[in-house]
């Protein structure tokens, strides 16, 4: 198969990724039941880390691009098992339809968060450990810690055990995350890492014991801190 070209570094790269091998699939040069080329392949091939290849296949997965058989790869989907509900990433340039979504994710992450910690099994653990430390590794949080950071999510909902948690608010989160890549100047982004850090410790810290209620509180804290950050006010909607 044909290799993909280096990819510009701007923009948010798991989208960008995400973008070129959707195009391969539209444009039928990748054609449904084609194994995508491995994890390695693609980032040597894009010129991106794994974790960014890592989170572009998420998203294409959400989108019904593709889908994976464990242990053997993944796999270009039917057409006809594209996403139905799509959100166009220039909507979200409206500061209200942005606030919408985010709003939409709260009730989502925090139940996500409580079933992971009472379903999670040993091995959802360690990805999640995986995941917050690659944000550990993060010295600035621009791109790279956009992508730990939906990659932390996106585990923790892999370990609700319901596949539907991990298609909607993956497909949300990485709508959310694109949009705060681009506006990323407006945003004192370098900033929080500490902060973001910890908030994901105390929630990764509650799901380890299987606290239910810790879990859920610390994602609820974490997603209405999250906002506040970006100027939602989401617990005003609350009063």
């Amino acid at each position: 198969m044909k290799h993909f070209a280096l990819i510009h570094r701007s923009g948010q790269l798991p989208a960008q990724v995400a973008a070129k091998i959707a195009e391969r699939i539209e444009q039928c040069s990748l054609a449904p039941g084609d194994k995508l080329p491995t994890e390695h392949a693609l980032a040597k091939s894009f010129g991106v880390s794994r974790s960014v290849v890592r989170e572009a296949v998420a998203q294409l997965r959400h989108e019904g691009f593709v889908h994976s058989r464990q242990g053997v790869g993944i796999f270009v989907a039917d057409a006809q098992h594209r996403q139905s509900i799509r959100i166009e990433q220039d909507a979200l340039r409206d500061p209200q339809s942005f606030f919408d979504l985010f709003q939409l994710r709260v009730p989502l992450e925090i139940e996500a968060a409580g079933l992971a910690a009472r379903r999670r099994s040993e091995a959802q653990l360690e990805e999640i450990e995986r995941t917050l430390a690659e944000m550990n590794g993060v010295h600035k949080w621009t791109e790279e810690g956009i992508v730990a950071d939906l990659a932390f999510h996106r585990t923790l909902t892999l370990a609700t055990n319901n596949t539907y948690f991990t298609t909607f608010l993956g497909f949300i989160a990485e709508r959310i995350g694109t949009t705060i890549s681009a506006a990323r100047s407006t945003a004192v982004l370098e900033e929080i890492v500490e902060i973001t850090i910890a908030e994901h410790t105390v929630i990764r810290d509650a799901i380890a014991a299987r606290d239910v209620a810790a879990a859920r509180v610390a994602m609820h804290r974490h997603i209405v801190n999250a906002a506040g950050r970006l100027g939602l006010r989401l617990e005003d909607e609350r009063r």
